[in-house]
């Protein structure tokens, strides 16, 4: 018997009828944005960048979502320059991550999904409350469980609150889901797993709600299929880059008067 697999297929199974309702919504808000030649954006920090690393790009995926990943806010050590313990002081100082998102085309009738398990860190909250008063759409993956919580961010919210649409990942508060006999904590973390089910999920319905309008956008293949070469991915990059040309295009007049202080 599996300790850790059969408990998060449980949770995964959970996630996935409590959040029927919201993920179809979440699926049409992308697909609108997508339809109108814009972009999907993904934000996380420290774990919860992860699911937006596996939304795109990589193979199965199309290309109109677009990371926002800060390598500060990503660790590539454990301890020391790009370690764990100044990432998570990061994630918790708010107004730095309006410093970053500044610089990247986000624009009006975009949609953002962004990721965070206990949904109170600044930067997520930050990214959230930014992206709302640019008039992007708010998609927010996190636990339920932790949502009850006491705000630390100044806006009193935390990053359901900041949202259009919330989706559970139904993982406990502590995140760890297999107890060991003789341990006084569990182990297996769960939270980020079940994030990129539930996003993973959420394309899938993205993509068919634009095939159900006669849209077709540019899929990832592996050059392993039979038939796909690397020159298609190729193709799909050079949409990709055409998709982020128009979006900094848009982007600009807005950028140029927040770096004047007009904005």
């Amino acid at each position: 018997m599996s300790l850790y697999i059969g408990r998060l297929t449980e949770l995964a199974a959970k996630a996935a009828e409590v959040n029927d309702a919201a993920m179809t919504e979440a699926a049409a808000i992308m697909a609108e944005t997508a339809a109108n030649g814009g972009l999907i954006h993904l934000y996380g920090s420290g774990h919860s960048v992860l699911p937006a690393q596996e939304t795109f790009p990589r193979y199965g995926a199309f290309i109109a979502f677009h990371p926002l990943t800060d390598p500060r806010l990503m660790w590539h050590s454990v301890l020391g320059a790009g370690g764990v313990r100044e990432l998570l002081w990061l994630e918790r100082t708010e107004g730095y991550a309006e410093k970053f998102l500044d610089h990247e085309p986000i624009n009006p009738g975009d949609t953002l999904v962004v990721f965070g398990h206990s949904g109170t860190n600044a930067s997520g909250i930050d990214t959230a409350l930014y992206c709302k008063a640019r008039g992007v759409k708010v998609i927010a993956v996190n636990a339920a469980a932790n949502r009850d919580k006491k705000a630390t961010h100044s806006s009193g919210k935390v990053l359901a609150d900041c949202a259009d649409v919330a989706i559970d990942t139904c993982a406990p508060v502590e995140d760890a889901i297999v107890p060991v006999e003789g341990w006084s904590r569990p182990v297996g973390g769960s939270s980020t797993v079940l994030a990129m089910i539930l996003m993973h999920e959420m394309a899938a319905r993205t993509a068919q709600t634009l095939a159900d309008r006669g849209i077709e956008l540019p899929v990832f293949a592996s050059p392993t299929i039979p038939g796909v070469t690397l020159n298609d991915t190729d193709k799909a990059y050079a949409a990709y880059k055409a998709r982020l040309i128009e979006a900094q295009k848009k982007h600009l007049s807005f950028f140029e008067d927040r770096m004047s202080g007009k904005a």
